[in-house]
């Protein structure tokens, strides 16, 4: 039997096995950021078809987002005992049709937006189960270093699917405003194949014994790292509050202020996030060799950037180099979240990271849903809104400046070098 880091030669088969399901797995955080992003430029279409406000247009995103951020807890202590897989293809089954039926309504009652919001929910309910159980299955399949560099894979994905999204949902909104809503099923009814076909977990690694002891296995982890483990999951919400909240109120200004449509809109509003995708896995890349002394630097330092940005966005008004100022935020966004990602699934034993890497995805999906309300204010108090948010970003990059632990949170095998017998023992490869 094998261990994770052992090269192909020694491992036969294995590494390329290994890459092709990583692949498959960097499609589940691809297309579960479809959910917010796809709409974020349509939101002005659909205010106007429906005569929305803001803050109601808004909510189409918060819909998804809270009841996400509630059931992927749930998930991922569910995915700890029966398995991964076994939980996120019907999460991404659940994914699509909602999708389909937020579209259908819009397709054919007269007053969707009710129904659009109800179904926007079970969607959410659908994403509990995607993204963080990946993160967790990457967890599972590497060690030592190539785990930052597959969940900079996975995170650049995710990048990936925040710059394509926007684009592809002006260009799909061209045809019908609702259209989007419709991709969602067209999209992940073949990733949840792949997924069922490719991902393949051996039984030992699952949680064994009485949900107490699991409890117990958590309740250790946090006593032994609760000030890494919680400052990381604020400084995940943080950065994707600001993101998202930055977005919604980009696509609106867009529109109101400046007479940009749907699909100019969306090239627009893909450039932070561009840059965002490729600093992520350029990130993931660096890591890989430097992750004990680069990853409290790193947090910090992007969270930082980000609050320079927010400080520019509040003061400038020139409309270039207000969108120059995002692109700040995006490369800040990008370096943050892969170290964020190895941070949290590092800190804890293949038995229990399915929970702990869910309730970091849980406030991270609380950090979007609270993000297009609260900038909705901007609109009339961009100032006080885009200082306040600095402010958030500035105190969270201290906050993991000084409480960041990384001899804590990361395996000796990450902190010198090389797996250790003890790492080398501590999972089996997925088969």
């Amino acid at each position: 039997m094998t261990t994770q880091e052992e090269p192909a030669s020694a491992a036969g088969g294995e590494a390329p096995n290994r890459k092709k399901k990583l692949w498959v797995l960097s499609l589940v955080p691809f297309i579960m950021v479809l959910g917010n992003s796809m709409l974020i430029p349509v939101l002005p279409k659909m205010m106007a078809v429906l005569h929305l406000t803001l803050f109601q247009a808004g909510l189409v995103v918060t819909a998804f987002s809270i009841p996400a951020g509630l059931l992927i807890p749930l998930a991922g202590a569910l995915s700890d005992r029966i398995g991964r897989r076994v939980v996120m293809v019907p999460a991404l089954v659940i994914y699509g049709v909602a999708g389909i039926l937020a579209g259908g309504s819009a397709l054919i009652l007269p007053h969707p937006y009710p129904w659009i919001i109800a179904f926007r929910i079970l969607q959410g309910i659908g994403a509990g189960g995607t993204y963080q159980l990946a993160m967790a299955v990457a967890g599972d399949m590497y060690e030592s270093r190539s785990r930052a560099r597959a969940l900079g894979l996975l995170e650049s994905a995710n990048g990936v699917g925040k710059v394509v999204s926007p684009i592809a949902g002006s260009a799909v909104a061209l045809i019908l405003w609702f259209a989007p809503f419709f991709v969602y099923g067209l999209l992940s009814f073949p990733i949840a194949f792949l997924v069922w076909r490719v991902i393949r977990e051996p039984e030992q690694q699952r949680a064994k014994g009485s949900f107490g002891q699991y409890w117990r296995g958590i309740q250790h982890t946090f006593g032994q790292k609760a000030g890494s483990i919680l400052v990381s999951f604020l400084a995940g919400a943080v950065v994707l509050f600001v993101l998202f909240g930055v977005l919604s109120y980009l696509a609106d200004v867009l529109e109101k202020i400046y007479g940009i449509h749907e699909f100019p809109r969306g090239l627009l509003i893909a450039i932070p996030v561009l840059f965002s995708a490729m600093t992520s896995y350029a990130a993931g890349t660096v890591l890989q060799k430097r992750l004990a002394r680069w990853a409290r630097p790193v947090v910090a330092g992007g969270l930082a950037l980000i609050g320079v940005s927010m400080v520019a966005e509040a003061l400038i008004r020139n409309p270039f180099w207000a969108l120059t100022a995002l692109v700040l935020q995006g490369i800040g966004t990008g370096a943050t979240l892969p170290s964020l990602n190895t941070l949290v699934t590092s800190a804890t034993s293949t038995k229990e990271r399915g929970a702990i890497t869910s309730l970091y995805g849980s406030v991270r999906f609380f950090g979007v849903a609270m993000g297009p309300p609260l900038f909705a204010l901007a609109m009339t108090h961009r100032t006080g809104v885009f200082l306040g948010a600095a402010a958030l970003a500035f105190a969270t990059a201290l906050a993991g400046w000084f409480l960041i632990n990384e001899s804590v949170m990361l395996p000796k095998s990450l902190r010198h070098g090389g797996p250790t017998r003890q790492d080398a023992g501590a999972r089996q490869p997925v088969g």
